[in-house]
């Protein structure tokens, strides 16, 4: 009993500690789940089926992004946080509709940029749309 209370306050602050741990580990994975709801909302797609097209359709070979070990490219910009950027493709306001546009026709926006025209479907487009916004 003598040793609990000459160490309360350390004990304290552990327990402290562990709550807040606790705590922020909660946020990062309720937030992820949170935001991959937001993400397929907006863009009417499926986040998991647009990681596996980003992945099939070769994105990573020109892109970067965290959390995806076959994006390691360094022909385009990195895709972190794409989901908050006010611009897309250097001139498009960041809207499902224009990313989805940039995503499958980049050539008819900037004619001659370094992103290729990839086929297909406007679903597709959709899905790959929303994994990136759920990305962040």
């Amino acid at each position: 009993m003598a040793w609990l209370r000459a160490n309360a306050y350390a004990l304290l602050a552990v327990l402290a500690a562990l709550a807040l741990l606790v705590a922020i580990v909660a946020n990062h994975l309720f937030g992820r789940a949170d935001l991959r709801t937001r993400a397929e909302a907006l863009t009417g797609g499926n986040a998991d089926r647009g990681l596996t097209l980003f992945v099939a359709k070769g994105c990573g070979g020109c892109h970067t992004l965290e959390g995806v070990p076959q994006a390691n490219g360094l022909v385009g910009p990195p895709l972190d946080g794409v989901g908050v950027r006010e611009i897309v493709g250097g001139k498009l306001a960041n809207t499902p509709e224009n990313i989805e546009l940039w995503i499958s026709a980049p050539q008819s926006i900037v004619p001659g940029n370094a992103m290729p025209d990839i086929p297909m479907t406007a679903q597709d487009a959709k899905d790959i749309a929303a994994f990136l916004y759920a990305t962040g």
